[in-house]
């Protein structure tokens, strides 16, 4: 009994998310294991392939891209359900993008205070269809009853909270309410699980009109050539004074001393340079 119940505590990854678990075949013998914040899926393949260049010692990487919250449960558990296997390697390095998920670390005994730091930022905007159909032009328009929102999990992700403090910068707690009891009520507010895979597709597909998202994933749709435009919230209400992302090495994890090299390559300029590129902020820029 005491075994059925552990088993059902693990949180469970989606049947349909093998997208974001990256060389799962190594997951138990890797050199490095990496939990990081799911709207950096774009940037991981060359952040990767120059870190290797540097470090060859380091063949065989594991990672994860799936939303920080569910990858904070991941941890906390000692493992995740996939298909109804188990993932139960503990990372090297998780990266997150709420200070909270690191102080909770450090409350379970996880990490110490100094194995985390602030290394990136980003901000907020709203995802349309090409063409904007719905004539979206601030996030106040959100409220209209016509207008299908994909909107972030807050019990997943963490970019839900920061658009959650931009609608209460916007409308006040009317506004939170309206979109996130009344609307989804309604049917058209629609709650993601892996926003970063889910709002292209919808906007894509036509089942949603707007969708709050990292002003990365509009440059990275943009990239692969997905038929979307962008509405500035502006800089009053894209939290990028907010946004902050966070890293850290764990305790007791299988390749501590690779991932103490990841943690110096995400500090240097190569690596800022790198998620510059794709629209990050580097935190580092002027330091």
């Amino acid at each position: 009994m005491a075994a059925e119940e552990k088993h059902r505590a693990y949180p469970l990854i989606p049947s349909d998310r093998g997208d974001d678990l990256h060389n799962l075949e190594y997951a138990e013998s890797a050199d490095l294991v990496l939990f990081v914040a799911g709207n950096q899926f774009m940037v991981m393949e060359k952040l990767l392939s120059d870190f290797k260049a540097l470090h060859s010692e380091v063949k065989n990487i594991f990672y994860e891209t799936l939303p920080p919250g569910l990858e904070l449960k991941q941890i906390l558990a000692g493992g995740a359900l996939f298909r109804d296997k188990l993932i139960d390697v503990r990372p090297d390095v998780y990266a997150s993008v709420s200070e909270k998920a690191m102080k909770q670390l450090e409350r379970e005994g996880l990490i110490s205070s100094e194995d985390y730091f602030l290394y990136l930022h980003n901000r907020i905007v709203l995802m349309v269809p090409e063409g904007n159909p719905a004539q979206i032009t601030s996030v106040g328009d959100l409220a209209r009853p016509e207008v299908r929102i994909s909107q972030p999990n807050p019990e997943y992700e963490d970019i839900a909270f920061h658009i959650l403090d931009m609608y209460r910068q916007a409308g006040g707690d009317t506004l939170v309410h309206r979109i996130m009891e009344e609307k989804r009520a309604e049917g058209t507010t629609i709650l993601t699980v892996v926003h970063h895979r889910e709002t292209p597709l919808r906007i894509s597909m036509g089942t949603v009109d707007v969708g709050p998202v990292w002003a990365t994933e509009i440059q990275h749709a943009q990239k692969i050539n997905l038929a979307v435009d962008v509405v500035e919230p502006g800089k009053e209400l894209d939290q990028r004074e907010s946004i902050n992302y966070y890293i850290c090495k764990l305790k007791d994890s299988a390749n501590p001393e690779n991932g103490s090299k990841f943690l110096e390559f995400i500090k240097s300029p190569a690596a800022q340079a790198i998620y510059e590129g794709y629209g990050f902020v580097s935190h580092f820029a002027t330091s």
